[in-house]
């Protein structure tokens, strides 16, 4: 099995790359997914959450907007916060690997992979990528996203420039969605290559 780290800064279009590998067959573990999950109603994190950031969950499990508040900026709230998601969701990886063992080929989609350590987990990198316009109109037209939030963000994640230069494959997202998926659809089949292509 070649398990391949996808990540990629926001805006840049890691969604719908990843979409497209599960579309042409490819086990995709979504780290942002199981995250929703185990902060959604019911979520197994939610009470350590509530716990560790009082006022941030409701009967709908986490509020993401206000526990966001309550992290961005706030390096030693942030730490809290991932001590409490980083192993959750680890274990969610684990469970996936184990189901999908005999696959020739998994991708783990992972927002942070090179900021939390992911990379070290990994076989093969790949980042997706878009110019700075594009990922910033990008951004901006979600709801609820200001300029300032979108430059938080960023402060947060490796600039883009050096994903690129830590990768094993860049896929560009700035042109059209056909154009997106030729270039998966070209790193599927070097996976595939014994001989490494």
């Amino acid at each position: 099995m070649i398990v391949l780290g996808l990540t990629g800064s926001i805006g840049m279009g890691k969604s719908t790359v990843a979409a497209m590998f599960v579309e042409e067959g490819v086990p995709v573990f979504d780290a942002d997914a199981a995250v929703h999950q185990l902060q959604g109603a019911g979520g197994a994190l939610v009470a350590a959450i509530e716990t560790a950031f009082p006022d941030t969950t409701g009967a709908q499990g986490v509020n993401r907007t206000a526990l966001g508040e309550a992290v961005l900026g706030d390096p030693d709230a942030l730490a809290r916060l991932e001590a409490i998601v980083h192993p959750a969701v680890a274990d969610e990886r684990e469970s996936f690997l184990a189901t999908h063992y005999d696959a020739p080929l998994v991708v783990l989609d992972v927002p942070l992979l090179f900021e939390a350590g992911g990379w070290r987990d990994v076989d093969k990198i790949a980042v997706v990528s878009a110019p700075p316009d594009v990922q910033r109109s990008r951004v901006l037209a979600r709801p609820g996203m200001t300029p300032g939030r979108f430059e938080a963000i960023l402060a947060r994640q490796l600039p883009d420039a050096e994903k690129r230069a830590r990768a094993d494959f860049v896929l560009p997202t700035g042109g059209t969605l056909e154009e997106t998926r030729a270039a998966v659809r070209a790193l599927i089949a070097c996976l595939y290559d014994p001989a490494g292509g």
